[in-house]
């Protein structure tokens, strides 16, 4: 990847969710961004469990910001953790609610590459409804690349 042809940069769309692949992958984006000169737009989606809404109910305790601030949270967290702080790779986090396949095909529009952890969290929930990463592979607008975690190796 190098600069587009009306001198913007290469962008790397990442999907961060806390989960050991997803921060693998967001560590081998930043490594890419590097050799590259690419800008990273590091991705978490939240979504509010249906369980929890029941029929319009929520409980008093549990509110929007609560889930949204956690993922704020995380994606902080993972940023930091992969990002040397003498780093000249741009990292944008952006934090949307939705279905998280969907959110990163969205993001993913117009950008170089689509990097994503070859699981996220929720096993039980991936045998369900599928894997992201797998819904990426065969949905994105550009080329994908699905980083492993510690747990594989």
């Amino acid at each position: 990847m190098s600069a587009h042809k009306d001198g913007t940069a290469p962008r790397i769309v990442v999907g961060v969710d806390g989960s050991p692949s997803a921060e693998a992958a967001l560590r081998w984006a930043v490594g890419q961004a590097e050799l590259t000169g690419s800008t990273i737009d590091a991705v978490i989606v939240w979504q509010y469990p249906a369980a929890l809404a029941g029929f319009g109910m929520a409980p008093m305790a549990i509110s929007v910001g609560d889930f949204r601030e956690t993922a704020e949270k995380t994606a902080a967290e993972a940023i930091s953790n992969a990002v040397d702080p003498g780093s000249k790779v741009t990292v944008r986090e952006q934090v949307v609610e939705g279905y998280p396949a969907q959110v990163l095909l969205d993001v993913a529009k117009g950008a170089d590459l689509l990097v994503v952890g070859s699981r996220g969290h929720g096993e039980l929930a991936e045998a369900l409804l599928g894997s992201v990463s797998q819904h990426c592979v065969h949905h994105a607008p550009c080329p994908v690349v699905v980083i492993r975690g510690q747990a594989h190796r």
